[in-house]
Protein backbone atom coordinates (compact mmCIF):
# COMPACT_ATOMS: atom_id res chain seq x y z
CA UNK A 1 0.00 0.00 0.00
CA UNK A 2 1.29 3.39 -0.96
CA UNK A 3 0.33 6.65 0.63
CA UNK A 4 0.68 10.14 -0.73
CA UNK A 5 2.88 12.30 1.45
CA UNK A 6 2.59 15.53 -0.51
CA UNK A 7 0.51 16.49 -3.50
CA UNK A 8 0.54 20.14 -4.47
CA UNK A 9 -0.08 21.05 -8.10
CA UNK A 10 2.61 23.27 -9.59
CA UNK A 11 0.04 24.69 -12.01
CA UNK A 12 -3.75 24.43 -12.09
CA UNK A 13 -6.00 25.46 -14.95
CA UNK A 14 -9.62 25.09 -15.83
CA UNK A 15 -10.65 24.69 -19.45
CA UNK A 16 -14.44 24.44 -19.86
CA UNK A 17 -15.42 21.67 -17.44
CA UNK A 18 -11.94 20.11 -17.15
CA UNK A 19 -9.59 20.78 -14.27
CA UNK A 20 -5.95 20.28 -15.21
CA UNK A 21 -3.40 19.68 -12.45
CA UNK A 22 0.26 19.85 -13.50
CA UNK A 23 2.98 18.56 -11.18
CA UNK A 24 6.71 19.31 -11.02
CA UNK A 25 9.71 18.16 -8.96
CA UNK A 26 9.19 18.07 -5.18
CA UNK A 27 5.46 18.90 -5.45
CA UNK A 28 4.32 15.27 -5.34
CA UNK A 29 5.76 12.47 -3.23
CA UNK A 30 4.64 9.03 -2.08
CA UNK A 31 5.62 6.75 0.76
CA UNK A 32 6.26 3.08 0.05
CA UNK A 33 7.01 1.16 3.21
CA UNK A 34 9.05 3.69 5.15
CA UNK A 35 10.75 5.24 2.11
CA UNK A 36 9.78 8.51 0.45
CA UNK A 37 9.82 8.60 -3.36
CA UNK A 38 9.64 11.98 -5.10
CA UNK A 39 7.85 12.63 -8.38
CA UNK A 40 9.93 13.36 -11.45
CA UNK A 41 8.26 14.57 -14.67
CA UNK A 42 9.95 11.93 -16.84
CA UNK A 43 6.75 10.70 -18.49
CA UNK A 44 3.36 11.91 -17.26
CA UNK A 45 3.04 15.12 -15.31
CA UNK A 46 -0.64 16.04 -15.25
CA UNK A 47 -4.00 14.83 -14.01
CA UNK A 48 -7.12 15.89 -15.92
CA UNK A 49 -10.41 15.78 -14.01
CA UNK A 50 -13.81 16.06 -15.66
CA UNK A 51 -15.71 18.31 -13.24
CA UNK A 52 -19.10 17.29 -14.65
CA UNK A 53 -18.84 13.70 -13.49
CA UNK A 54 -15.79 14.01 -11.19
CA UNK A 55 -13.84 11.40 -13.14
CA UNK A 56 -10.12 11.35 -13.91
CA UNK A 57 -9.82 11.38 -17.71
CA UNK A 58 -6.18 10.45 -18.31
CA UNK A 59 -5.97 7.19 -16.37
CA UNK A 60 -3.23 5.86 -18.67
CA UNK A 61 -0.79 8.65 -17.77
CA UNK A 62 2.38 7.12 -16.23
CA UNK A 63 3.88 8.84 -13.19
CA UNK A 64 7.51 8.20 -12.22
CA UNK A 65 8.81 8.50 -8.66
CA UNK A 66 12.47 8.37 -7.65
CA UNK A 67 14.49 7.65 -4.54
CA UNK A 68 18.22 7.70 -5.19
CA UNK A 69 18.82 5.44 -8.15
CA UNK A 70 15.53 3.53 -7.76
CA UNK A 71 12.42 4.37 -9.76
CA UNK A 72 8.76 3.48 -9.48
CA UNK A 73 6.62 3.78 -12.64
CA UNK A 74 2.88 3.80 -11.96
CA UNK A 75 -0.01 4.39 -14.34
CA UNK A 76 -2.49 6.85 -12.85
CA UNK A 77 -5.26 4.22 -12.63
CA UNK A 78 -3.01 1.98 -10.53
CA UNK A 79 -1.91 4.88 -8.34
CA UNK A 80 -5.59 5.62 -7.65
CA UNK A 81 -6.23 1.99 -6.71
CA UNK A 82 -3.29 1.34 -4.39
CA UNK A 83 -2.94 4.68 -2.64
CA UNK A 84 -4.96 7.40 -0.94
CA UNK A 85 -4.59 9.66 -3.97
CA UNK A 86 -8.36 10.14 -4.30
CA UNK A 87 -8.42 11.86 -0.87
CA UNK A 88 -5.81 14.38 -2.01
CA UNK A 89 -7.60 14.94 -5.32
CA UNK A 90 -10.83 15.57 -3.43
CA UNK A 91 -9.11 18.22 -1.30
CA UNK A 92 -7.62 19.90 -4.37
CA UNK A 93 -10.97 19.83 -6.19
CA UNK A 94 -12.77 21.36 -3.21
CA UNK A 95 -10.31 24.24 -3.29
CA UNK A 96 -10.64 24.56 -7.07
CA UNK A 97 -14.42 24.63 -7.21
CA UNK A 98 -14.27 28.36 -6.60
CA UNK A 99 -12.41 28.80 -9.90
CA UNK A 100 -15.59 29.31 -11.98
CA UNK A 101 -17.45 26.08 -11.58
CA UNK A 102 -21.14 26.02 -10.76
CA UNK A 103 -21.22 25.07 -7.08
CA UNK A 104 -24.73 23.60 -7.34
CA UNK A 105 -23.48 21.14 -9.96
CA UNK A 106 -23.91 17.58 -8.66
CA UNK A 107 -22.78 14.37 -10.34
CA UNK A 108 -25.58 12.24 -11.77
CA UNK A 109 -27.13 9.95 -9.15
CA UNK A 110 -26.00 6.83 -11.05
CA UNK A 111 -22.37 8.02 -11.08
CA UNK A 112 -22.55 9.05 -7.44
CA UNK A 113 -23.99 5.68 -6.33
CA UNK A 114 -21.49 3.77 -8.45
CA UNK A 115 -18.61 5.80 -7.05
CA UNK A 116 -19.86 5.29 -3.49
CA UNK A 117 -20.08 1.53 -4.02
CA UNK A 118 -16.60 1.42 -5.57
CA UNK A 119 -15.06 3.46 -2.76
CA UNK A 120 -16.77 1.24 -0.16
CA UNK A 121 -15.46 -1.87 -1.88
CA UNK A 122 -11.91 -0.49 -2.08
CA UNK A 123 -11.99 0.59 1.56
CA UNK A 124 -13.13 -2.86 2.75
CA UNK A 125 -10.45 -4.57 0.63
CA UNK A 126 -7.84 -2.20 2.06
CA UNK A 127 -9.04 -2.90 5.61
CA UNK A 128 -8.65 -6.66 5.01
CA UNK A 129 -5.13 -6.13 3.63
CA UNK A 130 -4.23 -4.02 6.65
CA UNK A 131 -5.60 -6.74 8.99
CA UNK A 132 -3.41 -9.28 7.19
CA UNK A 133 -0.44 -6.92 7.58
CA UNK A 134 -1.15 -6.50 11.31
CA UNK A 135 -1.25 -10.28 11.70
CA UNK A 136 1.97 -10.78 9.72
CA UNK A 137 3.86 -8.18 11.77
CA UNK A 138 2.21 -9.28 15.05
CA UNK A 139 0.97 -5.74 15.63
CA UNK A 140 -1.86 -6.40 18.07
CA UNK A 141 -2.70 -2.73 18.56
CA UNK A 142 -3.24 -2.17 14.81
CA UNK A 143 -5.20 -5.43 14.59
CA UNK A 144 -7.50 -4.34 17.44
CA UNK A 145 -8.11 -0.94 15.85
CA UNK A 146 -8.92 -2.47 12.45
CA UNK A 147 -11.23 -5.18 13.79
CA UNK A 148 -12.99 -2.93 16.28
CA UNK A 149 -15.80 -1.92 13.91
CA UNK A 150 -16.37 -5.39 12.42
Amino acid sequence: MLSVQRMTPFFTSQEDYRLRLVFAYQYFSIIKGSEVFHFIPAEGKEIVINMKNFQVENLGEVFVFQRGNRFIRLPLYQLLLISDLHQHLKTIMEGSINMDIDIDMQPPVEVSNEATELIGSLESENRLRMIDYALETKNQQLFNVLTEGL
